[in-house]
C-alpha cells in the first residue's frame, strides 16, 4: 500500500515515442505520477482527459505529470494521440513502477478502479485517493 513519505521506486521505462525515461530525470521536479490498468478503457480515459485538462494547472505549479500502466508505448502512443494528451505516458510491462497488487485489484474489479484514482462517476475528476506528487527528494505526498 502507498503511504505518504514512502519513497517512490527508481525506474526506467518507455515513452509513448520509444524513448527511455528515468524518475531521476525528474529529481529536483515536483513530479504528479498516476498509475493506470489500461488505455482505451472508460475510466482510464476519463482519469487521463482530467489530468489533461488540469494540465495548464500542473505546470503553472512547476509539477510534471507522468500516467503509467502496463500497456506497450505503441498503445500509449495511439491513446495519447486519440485524446490529445500533453503528458509522457510511460510502459511499464514488467511492472517495475507499478504496485502491482493495485493493478490486479482494478482488473478484479473496475469500482476499485475510481475509488483508488479517486475518481466518480459523477465528476470524473482526480482526488487525493490515489494519486501523489513526488517532491524532490522522490516522497510520496499528498495532492
Amino acid at each position: 500500500m502507498l503511504e505518504v513519505g514512502m519513497k517512490a521506486p527508481e525506474f526506467t521505462l518507455q515513452d509513448q515515442d520509444g524513448r527511455e525515461v528515468s524518475l531521476a530525470d525528474y529529481r529536483g521536479k515536483k513530479v504528479v505520477l498516476y498509475f493506470s490498468p489500461k488505455d482505451n478503457t472508460p475510466g482510464c480515459t476519463r482519469q487521463a482527459c482530467a489530468f489533461a485538462a488540469l494540465y495548464g494547472q500542473f505546470e503553472a505549479l512547476g509539477a510534471v505529470v507522468i500516467g503509467v500502466s502496463k500497456d506497450s508505448a505503441a498503445s500509449h502512443q495511439r491513446f495519447a494521440q486519440k485524446n490529445n494528451l500533453p503528458f509522457l505516458l510511460l510502459s511499464d510491462p514488467e511492472l517495475q513502477a507499478i504496485w502491482a497488487e493495485k493493478i490486479a485489484a482494478y482488473e478484479a474489479d473496475a469500482q476499485a478502479q475510481y475509488e483508488y484514482y479517486g475518481m466518480t462517476e459523477a465528476d470524473s475528476r482526480p482526488t487525493d485517493a490515489g494519486e501523489g506528487i513526488l517532491d524532490d527528494v522522490r516522497n510520496l505526498r499528498n495532492v
